[in-house]
């Protein structure tokens, strides 16, 4: 897909690998809407890119409905949808004070990282699929954001690995499902990237996660995730798949 002059949304677009995809495209010429649940972050970004910012919070379907119709009518429907929007929440399944894990926390990982993301793609694809072809009968892309975690999950992410595997089972049936429609479904497995969810880490920390990577030896850059995203709308064969994106890291138990 030639990404000049179409309309684009990203969740989480406000921080992260959200806002470094969201300047991108608009950099390619893309009209950009930069969802997240932090709206005034979200316009401030959106002003510095040209594009719109607006709240929304991707685990509730009436919030997401809103703002995918307020995007729409600023800049058209989308035919391109990032999802950046997660959370991460370090903690054992037992505590070593030898309680159990809070099911609340549980549920908060895998409602803001797996449901949220379907709850957008659902939204999104039912737009898409009613939209003119263009070549090849392409009428959109949409990118999901994995995890290496979703196969090498550490001591501590169970709830996160579940929420980023489950983003990796989706992503081959919904493509399958939604290749009548000419709409892909790709998503990204990043490894350890420097974005606000590890910033939170101690230096000392992200020196040692940045130290496990073979080559090259450090954390991503939020740019590289957004040049391959731009490379998945780009490239129409590119459907169905969970693309690594760690510099051959695997992760250890802990």
């Amino acid at each position: 897909m030639e990404l000049a002059g179409h309309a684009a949304l990203i969740s989480g677009g406000a921080s992260g690998l959200g806002r470094a995809t969201a300047a991108a495209l608009a950099g390619a010429g893309t009209k950009v809407a930069l969802l997240d649940v932090n709206a005034a972050a979200a316009e401030a970004a959106a002003n510095e890119l040209g594009g719109v910012g607006l709240a929304c919070d991707v685990t509730d379907a009436a919030s997401t409905e809103r703002a995918v119709a307020a995007a729409r009518a600023r800049h058209g429907p989308a035919r391109i949808v990032v999802n950046c929007a997660g959370i991460g929440r370090a903690a054992r399944i037992v505590e070593r004070d030898g309680k159990p894990m809070p099911l609340a926390q549980f549920k908060q990982v895998v409602e803001v990282n797996l449901i949220g993301s379907f709850n957008l793609l659902r939204v999104a694809a039912a737009e898409m699929s009613v939209l003119d072809p263009l070549d090849d009968g392409e009428r959109g892309v949409i990118i999901l954001t994995a995890s290496v975690a979703a196969y090498d999950g550490q001591i501590g992410q169970a709830a996160y690995s579940a929420s980023k595997g489950g983003i990796v089972g989706l992503t081959l049936p919904a493509a399958r499902e939604l290749a009548r429609h000419g709409v892909r479904v790709v998503a990204i497995a990043p490894g350890v990237f420097a974005t606000p969810m590890l910033s939170g880490l101690p230096q000392a920390a992200q020196d040692s996660l940045a130290a496990g990577v073979p080559f090259p030896q450090r954390l991503g850059r939020p740019e590289e995730y957004a040049a391959l995203a731009l490379h998945i709308c780009r490239n129409r064969m590119l459907n169905g798949e969970v693309i690594r994106l760690d510099g051959a890291l695997r992760m250890p138990p802990r």
